[in-house]
């Protein structure tokens, strides 16, 4: 799953930026360093999420860090933060778009998010700072840190939103599994657990002010995906053709005829037209492609720490890690999308694992899966809203000492919220479009771009470099707003 790297009392690093592979060190006055695999192994509470650099040393006076991390490690670490819930919307994506018009438009997404990784990396050795908000302050003050804030506190909430949703689709089908409850009981109501989930479990381990032990969770939330890819694919082959939505009255009686997880092959329609696949789609839920794309895609608020952790760093290095990462989640995108949709067709549900409980009820592998997916994204959750919390403490009561009260108020209102939000909003579609068309734009497409133009100073504006990053910059807008446009009539109609 994504998690928010957060790095913190960071102090001024200074770079030649004529040499991409001279080793640097961001921080000074740093004793001891955490490896980006356990990011909450200290306190962070008590530290400056947004901290304040010391602009009047010497510009290359800086206090030389190794970093530690390899380069295997590190491709590890970013496809942790690539791979999150989003997976669980492409396939939905590819039955509103068809097969050639989803992969162009996968490519472009994957295409334009390592070019925003280039250009962040550039910019961070120009402006002289490895935290995200701290480079929009050094470009624009202080509306550039707050824009940078608000866009990884929204991103973060999404994340947290879509896993809750997961908890909703998924933990009714585990109990009607292992209870054979009738969905007419109160705890086969989503909306309920969900709540209880987050009393319960999620809100104990969100109260602690250390939360190390769960620094492996995005790796398990990884291995969960990767089980996930695996059972879509294998699954595929044992339901021929698309599976048939109708009347609910009539698909308990007639469709479902579930012994030992096998499937009524009577369920299938064997239409020719639903059967094939369709190449290209154009219809009202086809705006929300983009935004689910970018979604999946964002991660770039962990690049910059794990550019500070990674082992004999360069920005050339760095961005091989990310060709890697992004290359390895290209693949297993595609491979999500285009099984799940060839399973379901134009029944594909906009969460993938939820579409499965049409056809099988009991079926054991796919118990495991969720069950597995259900353990990640729950221990993920408090993860999440870690750095949000320390968000919001530092920008409104940054001076004072650290108070449970407060730590508990603002943990609370930040849970509550997100049930809200997941309990109102109607599907999974709408966190992954609202985030993915204004959060994940911000951060993909409008930051980086505009950070470059304003902090690397050595290019002129009407180079080649500029002028590609202000096309760049322009193309975010027309995205975040258009698709925002679209998705906001798709809610009107």
């Amino acid at each position: 799953m994504k998690q928010a790297t957060s790095k913190t009392e960071m102090s001024q690093f200074n770079i030649s930026p004529d040499d991409d592979s001279q080793e640097y060190s961001p921080y000074q006055d740093c004793p001891t360093k955490k490896p980006i695999g356990s990011p909450y192994d200290i306190d962070a509470e008590s530290q400056n999420f947004l901290p304040e650099f010391h602009l009047d040393k010497k510009k290359y006076e800086t206090d030389y860090h190794q970093g530690s991390a390899s380069f295997g490690m590190s491709v590890f670490n970013l496809g942790n933060a690539i791979m999150g819930s989003g997976i669980l919307g492409l396939s939905y994506a590819m039955a509103n778009t068809g097969i050639a018009l989803f992969v162009i438009l996968l490519v472009a997404v994957s295409i334009f998010s390592l070019y925003s990784v280039h250009l962040l990396l550039k910019t961070a050795n120009e402006g002289g700072s490895l935290v995200y908000e701290q480079l929009g302050y050094k470009a624009f003050g202080m509306p550039g840190k707050l824009a940078a804030s608000i866009s990884i506190t929204m991103q973060n909430i999404g994340a947290m939103s879509s896993y809750l949703f997961i908890v909703k689709y998924e933990l009714p089908i585990v109990i009607q599994a292992f209870m054979g409850a009738n969905n007419g009981e109160w705890y086969m109501n989503g909306d309920y657990l969900v709540i209880l989930v987050s009393i319960v479990i999620i809100l104990p381990l969100s109260l602690l002010k250390n939360l190390g032990y769960l620094g492996y969770t995005s790796g398990f939330s990884l291995l969960c995906m990767v089980f996930f890819l695996i059972v879509v694919i294998y699954k595929k082959f044992q339901i021929p053709c698309p599976y048939t939505v109708m009347l609910l009255n009539e698909t308990v009686s007639k469709i479902q005829n579930i012994s030992s997880g096998s499937i009524n092959t009577t369920a299938v329609d064997y239409n020719e037209d639903v059967c094939t696949p369709k190449y290209f789609v154009f219809n009202s839920q086809t705006v929300y492609a983009v935004p689910i794309l970018t979604f999946a895609f964002v991660c770039h608020p962990a690049i910059l720490p794990m550019y500070e952790e990674l082992k004999d760093r360069s920005r050339r290095k760095m961005q091989g890690v990310a060709n890697v990462s992004f290359l390895a989640m290209f693949i297993m995108y595609l491979l999500a999308a285009l099984f799940g949709y060839l399973t379901f067709n134009v029944h594909v549900e906009p969460e993938l694992l939820h579409t499965y409980s049409k056809v099988f009820k009991a079926d054991v592998v796919l118990l495991i899966v969720r069950l597995a997916v259900l353990t990640a994204v729950t221990l993920t959750v408090p993860v999440v809203l870690f750095p949000i919390r320390t968000s919001v403490n530092q920008l409104l009561c940054a001076s004072k000492d650290f108070s449970w009260i407060r730590h508990t108020i603002i943990t609370i209102g930040l849970l509550a919220s997100t049930n809200l939000l997941v309990i109102f909003v109607p599907t999974i579609r709408d966190i992954f479009g609202f985030i993915g068309a204004s959060a994940a734009a911000m951060l993909i497409f409008i930051l980086p771009s505009a950070f470059y133009i304003k902090l690397v100073k050595k290019e002129p504006m009407k180079s080649v470099q500029k002028i590609g990053a202000s096309i760049f910059l322009c193309s975010g807008f027309f995205v975040m707003f258009g698709s925002l446009t679209l998705i906001a009539l798709d809610w009107l109609q």
